[in-house]
């Protein structure tokens, strides 16, 4: 049975994602995530990578991050509030246009990031 981790530890991991991306340390964020992490978002696809809107293992984040820091020298998120459930955390936060996107984060019982989502508001 998986371990539930207490409710501080998915708020400071939510803390350090944004900390991390602010640093433009993408190596600090992939250090967050375990090698085998599945992300989402509808940007992907848009960037170039997998039409299914998903990229699998810590290689291929490396290769879509790197490429979004380098289109986004803007990039800033402003953390506005935290939400945590016993194996996830949903970081809402606003990027330096304004936007406000909800990231979910679930993790492992090591504490490693396994699969995130970027959630955008729809319009």
């Amino acid at each position: 049975m998986p371990q539930h981790h207490p409710p501080s530890m998915l708020a400071a991991l939510g803390r350090t994602w944004v900390e991390a991306w602010n640093a433009r340390d993408l190596e600090r964020v992939l250090a967050l995530y375990d090698e085998a992490a599945v992300m989402t978002s509808d940007r992907i696809p848009a960037m170039g990578f997998d039409a299914s809107g998903t990229v699998r293992g810590k290689e291929a984040l490396r290769a879509y991050w790197g490429k979004a820091l380098g289109l986004l020298p803007e990039l800033h998120f402003s953390l506005i509030d935290l939400f945590v459930s016993p194996d996830s955390v949903v970081v809402f936060y606003a990027n330096e246009r304004g936007k406000k996107i909800c990231e979910y984060l679930r993790v492992n019982d090591a504490g490693l990031i396994v699969q995130g989502s970027a959630n955008h508001l729809v319009h």
